[in-house]
């Protein structure tokens, strides 16, 4: 599998979003428990991992900006 770039990251996450308005706190967990058990291991690994990559991306930008010591 090929690595993705943001953009394309970005564009394939618009195309599979899934979105809910909760009137509180509780019917939000609860579809997020529902959406989350609705997938399959597979899918739910998946996009652990993807998270995973993003927050190391994320990281590794911000230790970028970090001013440097001289």
């Amino acid at each position: 599998m090929s690595k993705m770039t943001l953009e394309e990251r970005s564009a394939e996450r618009r195309r599979r979003i899934v979105g809910n308005r909760a009137k509180n706190f509780a019917e939000a967990e609860a579809w997020d428990l529902e959406y989350w058990q609705s997938k399959t291991p597979e899918e739910r690994l998946s996009a652990l991992v993807a998270i995973r990559r993003d927050v190391e991306l994320a990281q590794a930008a911000r230790r970028e900006a970090e001013p440097r010591e001289e």
